[in-house]
């Protein structure tokens, strides 16, 4: 009952909300400087947390498992009203819009997958037993990188 007492108040300390959210201290005041929490300053000017910071978190946490950047999922919760604490149903429009990019990303890796046993399509100039050896570089004239890997 102790806890359940704690998350009804918007008193939460900075440890008691790492110790919940899993999350260390430090990363939490990242993720405020990152604009992707918040907290406020009581009268003795320590950090205090709203109880919708733990969602907040485990959503963050949740997209970086996805491998979704800390940069797209602040563009993504600063679609939300007021930049409010995504409920149910925002959480299913924001996983709907992160799933095409997790789509894309399987499909990437999908692809080096079948290329990475032999030629991975980097268009070098080392290998040349590779069927898409890159005699006198003329792919560098358009791009660098791993040229080919990235087309279909």
């Amino acid at each position: 009952m102790a806890v359940q007492k704690k998350l009804t108040g918007a008193n939460l300390t900075v440890g008691f909300v790492a110790k919940r959210s899993g999350v260390k201290v430090s990363t939490l005041h990242f993720y405020e400087t990152k604009g992707l929490i918040r907290s406020w300053r009581n009268s003795g000017n320590q950090r205090r947390f709203k109880p919708d910071v733990l969602r907040r978190v485990a959503v963050i946490k949740a997209a970086q498992a996805m491998g979704i950047t800390l940069e797209e999922i602040k563009q993504t919760l600063a679609t939300l009203p007021e930049q409010r604490t995504p409920t149910q149903k925002d959480w299913s429009a924001l996983s709907k819009q992160w799933q095409a990019q997790l789509d894309e990303r399987i499909a990437y890796m999908q692809r080096l997958r079948e290329r990475v046993d032999g030629c991975i399509g980097c268009g070098c100039l080392s290998m040349s037993k590779c069927p898409i050896y890159n005699k006198d570089d003329h792919l560098g004239e358009t791009q660098s990188g791993a040229i080919l890997l990235e087309r279909d």
